[in-house]
């Protein structure tokens, strides 16, 4: 197992992505820690894990409330001995945030994911850092998006935002990587399997008055293989990055974008 004896925390597991990567690590052996702020939808996440006999823990954790990460932090240490891995896939609506062109886009609507991204990434991974740094090892795991190097139209400011998740993911690397503790982003293109990819292809082709199945396939057709990440994939690469086999990978970004975007 890739994982296995690891302690993972992972903020938004409630959500479509979160989920799919606590079943991944879970399944490579990890105890993994449910945090967001939907506590019946970490239950449901949680039961499934257990069901398939992984270990998993709950707690309702606003990520963007400072005082609650860093108690969930040291509740983790005190129950499990450790904080080895920590992945944030949280998400806002996206309703009033994308579809938007920017010349109409309210002030509030263009910064809110930039503070509530930046924000939050900064507070959980300085919360993993604080106690990873007793043991001179861990792994820190962001997650962006394509807009946050593809010149995007009508994604408001979730580009900035990711962007910003990116910048700060190589800096978290600098300071921490000389004590044994990795950051790596994951970039995975548009999951179609989520529910806020359907909401957000809607508001895109709603914008460009076209169906969100055409849209989709506009989509698809930017990649190399003519389809979009799926969730298990995603996953896949998330559980293989926070073990000890991507020790050398740190300070960058996991292009899962399927040639949208090349290197």
């Amino acid at each position: 197992m890739l994982l296995a004896n690891k302690n993972a925390v992972i903020y938004g597991a409630g959500g479509a992505i979160g989920a799919a990567v606590a079943h991944a690590f879970a399944r490579e052996g990890a105890n993994v820690f449910l945090t967001g702020r939907n506590p019946a939808a970490l239950e449901v996440v949680a039961k499934e894990v257990t069901a398939a006999d992984g270990t998993a823990e709950t707690a309702a954790v606003d990520a963007l409330d400072e005082q609650a990460v860093e108690r969930h932090a040291d509740a983790v240490v005190a129950r499990a001995g450790s904080l080895d891995i920590s992945f944030n896939a949280i998400g806002i609506p996206q309703e009033g945030i994308q579809g938007t062109p920017l010349v109409e886009l309210s002030a509030a609507g263009f910064s809110l994911p930039v503070a509530t991204y930046t924000t939050a990434h900064f507070l959980t991974a300085r919360a993993a850092a604080r106690r990873m740094l007793t043991r001179g090892s861990g792994v820190i795991l962001t997650l962006t998006a394509t807009p946050a190097r593809l010149a995007a139209p009508l994604v408001g400011g979730m580009a900035a935002a990711w962007a910003g998740v990116e910048a700060l993911t190589r800096v978290l690397s600098a300071e921490l990587g000389p004590h044994g503790i990795r950051a790596v982003c994951l970039r995975p293109d548009a999951i179609p399997e989520t529910a806020t990819i359907e909401a957000v292809f809607g508001q895109h082709a709603n914008a460009l008055e076209i169906p969100a199945e055409q849209f989709q396939a506009m989509a698809e057709g930017l990649t190399h293989r003519r389809r979009l990440p799926t969730l298990a994939e995603v996953a896949n690469v998330a559980a293989f990055v926070a073990s000890d086999q991507a020790s050398a990978m740190t300070g960058t970004v996991v292009n899962l974008s399927g040639g949208t975007l090349v290197d």
